[in-house]
């Protein structure tokens, strides 16, 4: 079930990427995308942005999850899962900073 679930987050993740693709083609004077065509930019970077972002934020669940029960049973490995959790949580980072720069550019 998880896995269909994963299919479907990234076939509308490519599908909203392959719509923000003319508006990162199309280019104005020195370089500057047409105006209309950058809502559709912001718009297809959002919704990959933010899907990168709820993918990350199930990840931290699942592994947070793990990591509290690893903690209660054996108190040393504390500082290996908070490592896992720290993993999951910059990818989240990382899309949002990523989203950013492909708006800014």
């Amino acid at each position: 079930m998880t896995a269909r679930i994963g299919l479907a987050v990234a076939v509308v993740a490519v599908g909203l990427l392959a719509m923000s693709a003319p508006a990162m083609a199309a280019e104005g004077p020195a370089g500057e995308p047409p105006q209309e065509q950058m809502p559709y930019k912001a718009v297809g970077l959002g919704f990959v942005g933010a899907l990168a972002i709820a993918a990350s934020a199930y990840a931290v669940a699942r592994v947070g999850s793990a990591a509290c029960g690893a903690i209660a049973e054996r108190p040393e490995v504390a500082a290996r899962v908070l490592v896992l959790v720290a993993l999951a949580e910059g990818l989240g980072v990382i899309a949002f900073a990523l989203a950013i720069l492909l708006y800014v550019l």
